[in-house]
């Protein structure tokens, strides 16, 4: 369980009764997203409260009228998913930048500019999230906010996400090291070794990674490897 120093209220009011807990804002913002967290580490207390400021429980007649249990993690995940998770001003603060830079991020690498073919900077995308007036929820899934904002983004800033396929080839001299830092920055489909002692694979990446991935191939094969663009995923 978390200090209670650390915890705010998640409070959900249904058929006429109130439910609070007292939780770790960043966790519940996970479990609220989807993640598999145990119930207690996310938690102040083993308790479901009609009022946490005065330690008033919840009776077991209100939880089974609602929730149709008493048991506490079932309870009180379904107070986090449904409820309102009330933060302070600085804690909001905190996390909605926090996701909007993981939003910012995601679109940089993954999209690019269709009339140039480039990513867009992160600058880019930060100024036209401001000029559409973005609203960044923290407690949203990353894949949720990115959808609405390339939506909102789309009327002011050419956005296209695609994937490349690329095929590398890898010096002998240089093979040995590559194989773990390339397949850790790209989705490899196949790949063989040569009988001069080289290494090729097929791979994909995020059409906004592209130069990232040049300079990688440069560095592990000291300026040697080849890449070549097999085709464009969209």
């Amino acid at each position: 369980m978390i200090s209670l120093e650390n915890a705010v209220v998640a409070r959900l009011e249904s058929f006429g009764e109130r439910f609070e807990i007292l939780v770790e804002p960043h966790l519940a913002a996970r479990v609220r997203q989807g993640e598999n967290l145990n119930i207690e580490d996310v938690v102040a207390a083993l308790n479901v409260f009609g009022n946490s400021s005065r330690g008033t429980r919840a009776s077991d007649e209100s939880l089974e009228k609602v929730f149709h249990t008493t048991d506490f993690a079932t309870v009180a995940k379904k107070i986090i998913e449904k409820g309102e998770i009330h933060l302070t001003a600085d804690q909001r603060k905190e996390m909605t930048e926090e996701k909007r830079r993981q939003v910012i991020t995601f679109i940089a690498r993954n999209s690019i500019n269709p009339q140039t073919g480039h990513p867009h900077p992160p600058a880019r995308i930060e100024r036209a999230m401001e000029e559409a007036r973005v609203n960044i929820d923290p407690f949203k899934h990353l894949d949720e906010l990115v959808k609405e904002t390339v939506k909102a983004l789309r009327p002011i800033l050419p956005i296209r996400f695609e994937e490349l396929r690329l095929a590398v080839r890898i010096p002998a001299e240089n093979a040995a090291r590559a194989y773990g830092d390339i397949a850790a920055a790209s989705t490899m489909e196949k790949d063989e070794w040569q009988k001069d002692g080289s290494w090729v694979c097929v791979v994909r990446i995020p059409a906004g990674i592209q130069g990232e991935f040049y300079d990688l191939i440069n560095k592990i094969s000291k300026g040697e490897g080849q890449v070549k663009i097999l085709n464009q995923v969209y």
